[in-house]
């Protein structure tokens, strides 16, 4: 089985420019766990809900100071994201995605052309689960 026939395409993302508040509102809205940032539709990064959790709520409530819980909130995105992602392209096997994210323990990975490098999907685990439910 392909990537490209499990993948998410045109995934939800967000830009370098986006604050984390952005991005926490983004993973919120959306319900989704991961979000490739782009930078003018050009992957540059990956974020998950996981690498935000000192940004929420319970540690903002730790702040007595509400003006420097909004200046973290305020933190670009590009200097809490991780910019050395893994990637797939749409025509890569799934067990190269599954052993990927086995293997780095990872969630989600984003699938890029090859020839461009832009962001065309992304294959998450429960795309993954969804491919293999259809198969048994």
């Amino acid at each position: 089985m392909l990537v490209q026939e499990i993948m998410t395409a045109n995934p939800v993302t967000v830009e370098v420019t986006d604050t984390v508040q952005d991005v926490i509102d983004v993973l919120n809205d959306m319900d989704i766990r991961h979000v490739p940032v782009v930078d003018s539709g050009v992957l540059a990064g990956m974020i998950s809900d996981r690498d935000l959790r000192d940004f929420t709520l319970p540690m903002m409530v730790r702040f007595s100071n509400p003006e420097r819980a909004a200046e973290r909130c305020a933190t670009p995105i590009s200097q809490v994201m991780h910019s050395d992602v893994l990637t797939v392209g749409s025509e890569s096997e799934l067990q190269e995605v599954i052993d990927l994210m086995i293997d780095h323990k990872i969630g989600a990975v984003p699938v890029c052309d090859e020839i461009e490098g832009r962001l065309v999907g992304i294959v998450s685990y429960i795309d993954v689960l969804r491919a293999v439910t259809e198969l048994i």
